[in-house]
């Protein structure tokens, strides 16, 4: 199964998503895409490492997401990608739109054939005013549409607010009465 789970900062999505990896039963591969270029983002990164079991393997890979994905995955393991909106950043501030497709448009085309369970997290950056520099409106446009072509291709999207999961989209097989 393939879960992407959006949510705000602070909103509980990285844990919900660490909490269901936990659950699958499988072993867990965290693929973080976060880049400490300052000391604050150097703290944050040190406060996910220790809240993950310690037998977890992660794996830092800040740009080729598909492809880390592509060798990353098996059918007896959990993949947790931690997150979206970083890698997102990472490839905005290349500033280079074909090498930014071209990640985008791999990692989309690989989901659902990937083996194995593939846990998405990302931030939802579209529920606020529109940003008013250019590269915000842009990281929220590219965002907004990569969410959308994500979910497209998830069994399940989850939205995470104040600690809450909030189901988008069941698993198939779910009966609605």
């Amino acid at each position: 199964m393939h879960e992407l789970i959006l949510g705000g900062a602070r909103s509980g999505k990285s844990r919900l998503a660490e909490q269901r990896a936990q659950a699958s039963g499988l072993r867990v591969i965290t693929i973080a895409t976060a880049q400490a270029l300052d000391e604050e983002m150097h703290a944050r990164i040190a406060k996910h490492r220790a809240d993950r079991p310690s037998h977890w393997q992660v794996i830092e890979e800040p740009l080729a997401l598909a492809s880390t994905l592509q060798q990353a995955a098996q059918a007896d393991t959990c993949l947790v990608v931690d997150c979206l909106t970083l890698w997102l950043s990472n490839l905005l501030l290349l500033d280079d739109p074909a090498r930014l497709a071209a990640e985008r448009d791999a990692l989309t085309a690989l989901l659902g054939r990937l083996p194995g369970r593939l846990i998405l997290v990302s931030n939802e950056t579209g529920l606020g005013v529109v940003p008013l520099g250019q590269l915000s409106r842009d990281f929220v446009d590219q965002a907004g549409w990569l969410h959308q072509a994500i979910a497209a291709r998830c069994e399940r999207v989850t939205l995470c607010v104040a600690g809450l999961p909030l189901t988008l989209k069941p698993n198939p097989g779910c009966t609605h009465e």
